[in-house]
């Protein structure tokens, strides 16, 4: 394989992880107190992931598979590897330790009262096992989309942009919990941009560790699974997020737009 070919993929992989900071950018021109904003911006992300698993993800999988291994064999490879990214998902959950009420709204003016303290460092520990939960969940995703562009860069450049459009508002759940507890924009970007960075850090070692023996069997469990894992942080974690801070129809607006630019930037790319 190419140098230039490898090159181009790493490039992709970087360009879609560094997306992150965009999105902890944009958080830097909202109010800190703006609820409506993180509510927005929650949905948006969780409409992202949606449908770009669903529509673009979990059928690239399986039409690998089904390809490889067969019809029936190759749906039941691909269903067990997207359930099973859920399941590492939900693993993953369970092991980060929990803090209470984490999704509960906060107000920066809240800072003040030193008795309600507390519940800022738990906003701000939210940013961090956000930004946590990101990285891991980042790994593979980079590792796919290294890997779909090293199979074709025609795949690989839709993807890339679509990887990097739903990490804007991926940065945004990292940075704006953060910025909100502690005023800190740096360290709020920080956070943000460091999370981005495990997918190209998921390109390097899936390419160490993997291309040996990568093949489009291997390439459509990868896909499957990374479909799953969006799917569950979306259900999980980014929309009962978006409802608790109270905008329940801004919530839903911000879904709906996901999937709308998700959409349009997919049709781009037929």
């Amino acid at each position: 394989m190419e140098f230039s070919t490898i090159a181009f993929a790493f490039l992709l992989t970087l360009f879609a992880g560094l997306a992150t900071g965009i999105g902890s950018a944009l958080a830097f021109f909202t109010k800190r107190t703006n609820t409506k904003f993180l509510s927005v911006a929650l949905g948006f992300s969780a409409g992202v992931m949606i449908y770009v698993s669903f529509i673009e993800m979990f059928p690239l999988a399986l039409n690998s598979l089904v390809t490889e291994l067969g019809n029936k064999v190759g749906n039941i490879i691909t269903v067990a590897a997207f359930f099973g990214g859920i399941l590492l998902s939900a693993l993953i959950d369970k092991l980060v330790p929990s803090f209470e009420n984490p999704h509960e709204p906060h107000k920066v003016e809240e800072m003040e009262d030193i008795e309600k303290s507390a519940r800022f460092r738990s906003l701000y520990r939210m940013g961090l096992l956000t930004a946590l939960a990101l990285a891991i969940h980042n790994f593979p995703e980079g590792l796919a989309t290294f890997a779909s562009a090293l199979k074709d860069i025609k795949l690989g450049i839709p993807i890339a942009i679509a990887i990097a459009i739903h990490n804007i508002p991926e940065g945004i759940a990292v940075s704006v919990p953060i910025y909100f507890a502690t005023g800190d924009k740096k360290k709020a970007f920080m956070y943000s941009f460091l999370s981005g960075l495990a997918e190209p850090v998921g390109a390097v070692v899936g390419y160490l560790l993997l291309l040996p023996f990568f093949n489009d069997t291997v390439f459509g469990i990868l896909f499957a699974a990374v479909a799953g894992i969006m799917v569950f942080i979306s259900l999980d974690e980014l929309l009962p997020a978006a409802r608790e801070y109270g905008e329940h129809h801004l919530s839903a607006y911000g879904l709906i737009a996901g999937m709308a630019v998700m959409a349009v930037s997919l049709l781009l790319f037929l």
